[in-house]
């Protein structure tokens, strides 16, 4: 990988897309950094506490964001509104046949269905921050309101104001995102994710210090840190170890191609794989289910004083929490679920069938037609429960591991994990190909 970046950055085109890239980052951490008006910034950090100690929706938009969320700035939506229309038209797509007619036309209907993804978008951002809005005007923390102005022509005004600044911020990210892939290196969106997550590392770095320091101030009480704090590290590092082998797993479908005579010539005849992607499905079914099992957590935190203290709600709200044994269960049979349902979306076995009998492609020892589609449902079953094995294993790691040694408030999880990677590696396998286009020597030694 720096190898790769290295002789990237030789090329003069190259640098100025990785420069570029990094300027775009730049613009996206100053914007992180400018605060919304009319807002008591001590107040909104005494409430971001209580929700940086808790599973809630509010700790993980905040953790996409790079912390911009928990300090309500211009970029605290983050590109959470442009992902979740992404993740909307693509449900879509499938269910209307308008959209998947035009998600055919080529080009021309990928920019069309791009266009109404982004007004998708930018109501749901509008949508986003009324809730952030009302959500921030009714917390507070020792009688200190996080809104200044509350009441009055003031309040309608600064109510204005706030909405269309985090309105404006996730439409601004969203450019950014667009301008990173026309000039810039990788996806513009994963970029700015995988900025934002990189920018909360610091964070962990420091707990696992303040980990440290504990115990050397009280090894008696704390001592088991000095083989907690490095055992984190370890299995930090073997979960992206693990990342970075199944990103690139596969399993080949065999495909042997007929020999035809058009006119004097030889046509097929040739042998060649269909690639079915281990990890194909990526991180979405994580985000399904933990978008599904954080709302308990969030409706709790949301009701404040109001929240129950005992009796069975207090149980229910107690078992949905993330150190709770229902969420752990929960989580691991709804990866699995929807790493099944991301697959029927991606995948469909009886047009694949068809595809390949149209072209005189057949599997070999199998018949065409319902075989070969009944053949590849069963191969895309198998590998599609391993993957979810896999992205289970990589999400409930961090949880398991936090509730066993009481280290809950690292804010890293498998989601973050597989951003990283995903993106780093995609973002490599890019510049690799933008150099085998441009032939250059040192990387084809």
């Amino acid at each position: 990988m720096f190898k790769t970046i290295k002789n990237a950055w030789a090329v003069p085109e190259l640098r100025k897309k990785i420069l570029f890239t990094l300027f775009i980052i730049v613009i996206f951490r100053l914007g992180a950094a400018i605060p919304v008006p009319f807002l008591d910034t001590t107040a909104l950090k005494g409430v971001m506490s209580q929700v940086g100690a808790q599973g809630t929706a509010l700790n993980y938009l905040d953790t996409l964001s790079g912390g911009a969320f928990a300090q309500a700035t211009l970029f605290a939506m983050s590109v959470t509104p442009y992902i979740n229309s992404s993740i909307v038209i693509e449900l879509l797509t499938v269910a209307i046949p308008a959209l998947e007619r035009m998600a055919k036309e080529g080009e021309e209907g990928r920019k069309r269905l791009g266009a109404i993804t982004r007004y998708v978008a930018v109501v749901l951002a509008l949508i986003q921050a009324v809730s952030y809005y009302f959500f921030l005007r009714n917390s507070s923390i020792d009688n200190a309101y996080i809104v200044k102005y509350r009441t009055g022509w003031q309040g309608v005004f600064a109510a204005f104001v706030i909405v269309l600044t985090f309105t404006a911020g996730a439409s601004l990210m969203m450019w950014l995102g667009e301008q990173i892939n026309q000039h810039g290196v990788g996806n513009g969106i994963s970029i700015l994710l995988f900025a934002g997550i990189v920018s909360r590392m610091p964070h962990v770095f420091n707990t696992l210090g303040n980990f440290w320091q504990a115990a050397n101030q009280d090894p008696s009480t704390y001592g088991k840190y000095y083989f907690l704090v490095p055992l984190f590290i370890i299995l930090f590092v073997l979960m992206m170890w693990v990342i970075v082998f199944m990103y690139d797993a596969e399993h080949r479908i065999p495909i042997q191609y007929a020999k035809r005579m058009v006119g004097r010539r030889m046509y097929g005849g040739q042998s060649t794989h269909i690639p079915i992607k281990v990890g194909l499905s990526g991180v979405m079914p994580i985000i399904f289910a933990s978008s599904i099992l954080v709302l308990p957590s969030t409706i709790q935190f949301l009701m404040g004083k109001n929240a129950p203290t005992s009796g069975f709600w207090k149980g229910f709200f107690d078992a949905f929490s993330t150190t709770g044994w229902l969420y752990a269960i929960l989580y691991f049979f709804l990866i699995i679920a929807f790493a099944y349902f991301y697959m029927t979306i991606q995948y469909n076995p009886i047009e694949m069938a068809n595809n390949l009998r149209q072209n005189n492609g057949t599997i070999p020892g199998i018949r065409p037609g319902k075989p070969t589609s009944d053949y590849i449902t069963k191969v895309l079953s198998k590998v599609t429960f391993i993957g979810s094995l896999f992205l289970a294993f990589i999400a409930l790691m961090p949880i398991i591991f936090g509730a066993s040694t009481g280290m809950q408030n690292l804010s890293i999880g498998g989601t973050s994990l597989l951003i990283l990677a995903g993106v780093a590696l995609e973002t490599v396998q890019q510049l690799q190909s933008q150099l085998m286009m441009r032939h250059y020597k040192g990387f084809l030694d």
